[in-house]
């Protein structure tokens, strides 16, 4: 079976098993991400419905693309510019191409909405306390300098 899949602004047609180069992902080598953008799915000659069809693939890296180079120029004006740039890309391997676990998203949303609550009251307190350390800590101001006496 085989899928067209949209990520970071680009399509790709995978299947299960298949090495591609796609814009950064985040997360680290070796965990799993679900491509949830399916536009098309297939199974040899025939065309299936792809809603509510998710493509899991494992990161296998995270790596940079060939150097760039783009080189601007305005004739008869002595205008050149030169720069280079290296694409973060992320290296998957598609692991399945199938139907969404509707149970999975479900339990991984709850544990980060109980999460979210308390992070933010530990975050809102350390800041508190450093605004109340940093008021005593300031420097006395610069005594000016003596008027010099003229002769």
């Amino acid at each position: 079976m085989f899928a067209i899949v949209r990520t970071g602004g680009k399509q790709y047609r995978v299947a299960a098993g298949d090495k591609i180069a796609v814009e950064k992902i985040e997360g680290e080598a070796g965990d799993t991400v679900s491509l949830g953008d399916v536009l098309l799915a297939g199974d040899g000659g025939e065309v299936k419905d792809a809603k509510g069809l998710t493509v899991s693939a494992e990161i296998i890296a995270q790596t940079r693309g060939e150097k760039v180079i783009v080189f601007k120029k305005r004739r008869r004006h002595n205008y050149r510019r030169r720069n280079g740039h290296r694409q973060s890309l992320t290296l998957l391997r598609i692991l399945a191409v199938g139907e969404a676990k509707k149970a999975a998203p479900k339990k991984e949303a709850a544990p980060k909405e109980d999460a979210a609550p308390a992070a933010e009251k530990k975050a809102a307190a350390p800041k508190k306390e450093a605004a109340e350390q940093a008021a005593p800590a300031k420097k006395p101001a610069a005594k000016k300098a003596a008027p010099k006496k003229e002769a």
